[in-house]
């Protein structure tokens, strides 16, 4: 008997040592919530060059949710709204975001491109989706920050 409670404890002290040391793994930012365009980064390759912030009125929302995307702009000098809708996946590095439909002018887009790549730049409360040229190079960023 005395040999079944020495193992009954020596397995308990085991699993709870195990437990307290384990680690969990770091967990991966997340683009789920809503998002507010903050301005935009213009690059000379890999280096920002110029910092342009939004105009006065001019808003930008996107919203994540379960391989969902939306987003929403209204710019004070622009009478015509504009949406989008679609699905997007992340990777280690890209956004890629699939655009399904949306208001008149990007449905005139979707005619040539629907899908979107983008480097991801993704912190706990921002994000930076960094487009290319056809060269590879950096050419411009939206930088956004969670709103929700």
């Amino acid at each position: 008997m005395k040999k079944l409670v020495g193992l009954v404890l020596l397995a308990v002290v085991f699993v709870t040592t195990m437990a307290i040391t384990s680690s969990t793994p770091p967990t991966m930012h997340t683009m789920e919530g809503t998002w507010e365009l903050q301005g935009f980064y213009n690059f000379d390759d890999q280096t920002v060059t110029d910092t342009v912030n939004l105009p006065e009125g001019y808003r930008q929302v996107k919203m994540y949710y379960n391989g969902k995307i939306m987003w929403s702009r209204t710019d004070p000098n622009d009478t015509v709204g504009r949406f989008g809708f679609g699905s997007y996946r992340i990777t280690n590095e890209d956004l890629i975001e699939t655009i399904e439909f949306g208001d008149y002018q990007m449905m005139q887009a979707l005619d040539t491109l629907r899908e979107f790549t983008f480097e991801l730049v993704l912190k706990d409360d921002t994000f930076s989706q960094i487009a290319f040229d056809e060269d590879g190079n950096r050419t411009f960023s939206e930088n956004y920050k969670r709103v929700d």
